[in-house]
Parts: C-alpha cells; sequence; structure tokens
C-alpha cells in the first residue's frame, strides 16, 4: 500500500483511537487539526482537547484554528498538500476549500448509523431509545452542492441483540448520506 499524506481533525475522547490506529498505520500525519484550548476545571486553567493532547504526547504539530472559514487558514489547509484527511468529532463545520484540499478528499468516522441518529450524542441515544444495534458510519465528504456521502456501517451488537457504544458526538457539519444498500438518503444538517 503507498504511504499517504494525511491530516487528522478531532476534539473528543471518541476520536482519540482513531488517531492512534492512523499514528500506528504507517501513512504520514502531516498536521491534526483540533479545537482551541478551553478553561476547563476549577482554576479555569485552558486545558487541550483530547485529541491535542495525544497528538502532543505523539509528538504531531497540531493546529487548534476556531474557525475554518478564513483565506489564511484555508490556504495553510490546502499547502500541506494531502492526500487525504480524516475527520472525527472535530466539531468545527469543512468550507468546500477545505473538503477539496486533499486530493483523495475528507473522510468523516460518524459515530452511529446512519441516518437514524444525526447531532450531538448518537450514541447515547441509540442506548437510551434500546436499538438492538449500534455502530459506525464513514462517509466521503464532498463539497460539491449535492454532498454525497458512500456510507459503510461496522455492527456493534451484543449477544441477545442489545446495543453497546460510548457517549460522543458527530462532527464535521452533515454531509448527505446513505446507508450503503439501503438507498436511504438523509438530509444536512
Amino acid at each position: 500500500m503507498a504511504r499517504l499524506r494525511l491530516a487528522f481533525m478531532g476534539a473528543a475522547a471518541f476520536a482519540v483511537p482513531a488517531l492512534d490506529a492512523l499514528a500506528a498505520s504507517g501513512h504520514e500525519i502531516a498536521a491534526v487539526y483540533s479545537q482551541p484550548p478551553r478553561p476547563a476545571g476549577r482554576g479555569r486553567k485552558e486545558r487541550p482537547t483530547p485529541v491535542h493532547a495525544r497528538a502532543a504526547e505523539l509528538g504531531l504539530p497540531v493546529a487548534t484554528p476556531a474557525s475554518l472559514k478564513g483565506v489564511a487558514e484555508q490556504e495553510t489547509f490546502a499547502a500541506l498538500r494531502l492526500d487525504a484527511a480524516v475527520v472525527a468529532a472535530y466539531g468545527l463545520l469543512l468550507p468546500p476549500p477545505i473538503l477539496a484540499a486533499p486530493r483523495l478528499g475528507c473522510i468523516n468516522l460518524h459515530p452511529s448509523l446512519l441516518p437514524r441518529w444525526r447531532g450531538a450524542a448518537p450514541a447515547a441515544h441509540a442506548i437510551l431509545a434500546g436499538d438492538g444495534e449500534t455502530g459506525m458510519t464513514i462517509i466521503a465528504m464532498d463539497p460539491g452542492p449535492a454532498a454525497r456521502a458512500d456510507a459503510a456501517a461496522r455492527d456493534h451488537r451484543k449477544p441477545g441483540g442489545r446495543s453497546r457504544g460510548a457517549g460522543c458526538r458527530h462532527a464535521a457539519g452533515g454531509p448527505r448520506c446513505r446507508r450503503r444498500g439501503k438507498g436511504t438518503a438523509a438530509s444536512p444538517g
């Protein structure tokens, strides 16, 4: 397999195992993008996100822009000359110039079987609703006006049909998506 030049974009703890897997994959991680550090705890000291902290432990370069809407941030991202970007629980919208910059595009890891649960805490909602299954949807994000997504879902059923999962957040602003083989599409947002 050819070695790819990647960016990882994430913030929440949900995204840390994906960052670890990419770091162990042998691909080059040119940059990790995360949310800026925020005041936390009793002392209100600025604390990096779990992804930022893990990237620092791995010795990876970290960028923490408050937004990706500015031309300067978009040019900086494009200058990375990436093959692909992997997005997981990032929490910032990716404008079309960001989505279009990587040669092979951007991939979003969503912690639910779309389209049933969208937005914040999809795995928690699946558990609270008593869903018999939960899983991951992998979305190929597209900068076009009718954003497409080819999704592959991984089953996370426990014996007996009860779902298992962990609290997590949706990232990247919800492109249109389709569960492969089902033909159902979810509306943006």
